[in-house]
């Protein structure tokens, strides 16, 4: 079980629909895809199924049809599999905010498990041991960032919630379920002020009205707050009483923040910053140790389970106070001041310079002198790094969701690190550069997955890669 939709096709199967879209079919689901959909086979082709589990006998409602395969929507459920739990809301499941809502958390942690084993297997790596998905308790509530969009309800007033998967049907809501509760109840307050200034809310057809959307961060140990009012235009009538208005009412907000977003696109924040109140950050703490967060800055959004994989990626690479690391992709420095009280020192480099800043005076406020901050492409400063006689006995990466760029692995394999510790959040590009690394003189025993974000399809991991003639 727990498939996903290529394995379904071969070269030799028939591809022709059996199925017509609208039609009414009986399906017995034999598998989940790596999406959360129920999969079925009729005559040999794929059927997906939303709102549909292994075991279960639905009759679906064929909504897209294609040549390889279908997509369709169980609308009656004959049986029902073990693993099927209530839902909270249908709407989590509409919007996309949780789509494995209806999937037990014990089987989603094995899903996750089951789908970074089957993407090693398929580049060769099946006999890397995938250990138990590490969850969380409770598997909710765990955001500390929301981005909610702002438009007109269907009583005319400004309004949040989100948008139908696949169209721009907006759907209110106020209660997200995997965000921090406390934020889905700032969200509400800060609507509501909005509403009493008569704030107008955005029309992405006309691109017209103000107020596209509410962004807030709360820290997990701080609970320090920052709202972010995203406009269409950098004018904001009263926008100091509003400002004024959200401080008064949310004692834990500390900043509050204007961005201006004047492009007609579905990209949510734009370039530009104004401090409306307070100041321009909050502060919280990782593994004890204390971080600047502004608006734009990238902090993992589930701060348990990336302190619970930080400390893991620790505890399973070689450090001592000889060792000389790397950290590629180091944002404003989570993982790099995480590491340093165990290394002789640790250099940081990261393409974005505001990060970079942002990264040296974390390094300050944590009184952490064995922290060097450089901003460049990681391949290429490794190699100048190099060429300076600096050579880092432990590489740290935590790369998006594409992967490692070919240059950079090559300039891995170069450099010659003893240890590579890889923190990933897309398990395909993550085999596909497991591969390049163990053809490259390195090996990899196990994989842990961490469930960073329950109730979704989305799983993390670590795994440490050591070379060979360091063993």
């Amino acid at each position: 079980m727990w498939n996903t939709p290529a394995l379904f096709i071969g070269k030799d199967e028939k591809m022709n629909s059996p199925v017509k879209k609208n039609q009414d079919v009986t399906l017995d689901i034999i598998d989940l895809s790596y999406e959360g959909l129920g999969v079925a086979k009729l005559d040999h082709y794929p059927i997906f199924v939303e709102d549909a589990l292994p075991g279960e006998r639905v009759v679906a409602h064929i909504v897209k049809v294609g040549k390889k395969f279908s997509f369709a929507k169980a609308i009656k459920h004959l049986t029902t599999s073990p693993d099927r739990v209530d839902l909270k809301d249908k709407q989590l499941t509409q919007t996309g905010i949780a789509p494995l809502q209806h999937l037990s958390y014990d089987a989603q942690l094995k899903f996750k498990q089951h789908q970074v084993a089957q993407t090693l297997q398929k580049v060769g790596l099946g006999d890397v041991e995938v250990l138990n998905t590490i969850g969380m308790n409770p598997p909710y509530g765990y955001r500390n960032k929301a981005q909610v969009p702002v438009r007109r309800g269907q009583d005319g007033l400004l309004d949040i919630g989100f948008f139908r998967k696949n169209s721009h049907h907006f759907v209110p809501m106020d209660d997200f379920y995997i965000q921090d509760a406390d934020i889905d109840k700032a969200l509400i307050v800060v609507r509501d002020i909005l509403r009493r200034f008569g704030v107008s809310a955005y029309d992405e057809t006309k691109h017209e009205g103000v107020m596209r959307h509410i962004m807030i961060r709360r820290g997990y140990h701080s609970h320090e707050m920052m709202v972010v009012l995203v406009t269409r235009k950098k004018k904001l009538f009263k926008a100091d009483q509003i400002a004024k208005a959200i401080m008064d009412a949310l004692p834990e907000v500390v900043s509050v923040m204007q961005n201006i977003n004047d492009k007609q696109t579905n990209v949510i924040l734009g370039k530009e910053y104004e401090v409306l109140a307070g100041r321009p950050y909050i502060e919280d703490e990782m593994l004890g140790h204390e971080f600047y967060i502004s608006a734009a800055s990238f902090y993992q959004v589930n701060t348990a389970q990336a302190e619970a994989m930080y400390q893991y990626a620790i505890d399973h690479t070689k450090l001592n106070k000889q060792t000389t690391a790397i950290d590629a992709y180091c944002g404003i420095g989570t993982i790099t001041l995480s590491v340093a009280p165990f290394v002789k020192h640790i250099y940081g480099v990261e393409v974005v310079p505001e990060a970079v800043h942002d990264a040296k005076k974390n390094a300050r406020l944590n009184h952490l002198d064995n922290a060097t901050f450089v901003t460049g492409k990681a391949e290429q400063v490794m190699q100048e790094w190099m060429q300076k006689g600096i050579h880092a006995d432990v590489v740290f990466v935590d790369p998006p969701r594409k992967g490692l760029a070919p240059s950079f692995t090559q300039s891995l394999l170069e450099t010659k690190p003893k240890q590579i510790s890889y923190i990933s959040c897309n398990p395909a590009t993550f085999a596909r550069d497991a591969a390049l690394l163990t053809n490259g003189g390195y090996t990899l025993s196990e994989v842990q997955p961490f469930d960073m974000f329950p109730q979704t399809t989305h799983i993390e991991l670590v795994a440490v890669f050591t070379r060979k003639e360091a063993l």
